[in-house]
């Protein structure tokens, strides 16, 4: 029971990353149809800014987490203003390409800017140790938890309770009627990009936290995709609960399967669920727009 408990646990803390990054790209599908293949580059730019923050003004925990959503704000405003709203009213398949060569452009700035060798971002308290009976957990395991949970309560109650949340929905279930109403098509994608930014972000950072920080960093986007469609590309709540699910089935079949099924793991999951519901776990309609 112990060895089970330290697979789930550890799964659950990975998940969380995961499931951070698949709400990142759900947001910005649930707003412009579009899956943003530089997902992962953007968290890995935002963990740099805020390592570089870190080690210059010496900030504790609050400090590095407060970096990354400044940051993911205003990096996301950035490529929506910049790179993503030339291509307004564009083909799906340009726009995605375009996030395709956005990849590249961040993966080789931040070897450019920062270097190839793997960096600690070392903040004081997220090393301290938990116990949870005979389970013993650092800080920020907890904390990337912990900031998944609020980031869906956030979501939920953005979409459920706000007006503008209540514009998003409708933009996504159709975008010429919402703006025949008034709303801004533009706004809602702009809010959409620094949200998904601030997401991948967080995780950036706690990954860094956690384990290390390299140029690497930016496969954490591959990995996290299965959770975005095993949640349903249009559910932002449902790919943050998923990323729960696909770090457990990881750690599970490394840990009792095999270990080289563990990568692929989140993979074979999301083909034996899309079999039976094609639009995911929690999606609420099938995907048409890609």
């Amino acid at each position: 029971m112990g060895y089970l408990s330290e697979l789930v646990i550890s799964g659950l803390v990975i998940g969380a990353i995961y499931g951070l990054i698949a709400m990142a790209f759900s947001v910005i599908y649930k707003a412009t149809g579009l899956v943003n293949f530089a997902q992962g580059e953007v968290g890995m730019l935002i963990a740099y800014l805020s390592w570089s923050f870190s080690t210059t003004f010496g900030t504790g925990a609050l400090g590095v987490v407060a970096m990354a959503v400044v940051g993911g704000i205003a990096v996301g405003l950035l490529i929506e203003r910049i790179v993503m709203r030339p291509m307004l009213g564009e083909p799906v398949f340009s726009a995605v390409l375009v996030t395709i060569g956005l990849a590249v452009v961040l993966r080789s700035l931040v070897i450019l800017v920062w270097g190839a060798s793997p960096q600690k971002l070392d903040v004081g308290a997220a090393d301290a140790v938990v116990r949870l009976g005979d389970i013993g957990l650092r800080s920020s395991q907890i904390g990337v938890v912990v900031v998944l949970l609020l980031c869906v309560a956030g979501v939920w109650f953005f979409f459920q309770r706000s007006r503008f949340g209540i514009a998003m929905r409708a933009v996504a279930s159709d975008e010429k009627t919402a703006r025949l109403m008034g709303v801004s098509t533009a706004q809602v994608q702009a809010v959409a990009w620094a949200a998904s930014s601030v997401f991948a972000g967080l995780a950036g950072v706690f990954f860094a936290v956690i384990y290390n920080l390299s140029p690497e960093l930016f496969a954490l986007g591959l990995k996290a995709f299965p959770a975005t469609v095993l949640g349903g590309l249009d559910a932002v709540i449902g790919s943050g609960i998923s990323g729960l699910v696909i770090g457990v089935a990881e750690n599970l079949v490394g840990g009792y399967v095999s270990s080289t099924l563990k990568e692929v793991a989140g993979f074979l999951l999301i083909l034996v669920v899309l079999m039976v519901r094609p639009f995911g776990l929690f999606g609420e309609r099938e995907i048409e727009r890609v």
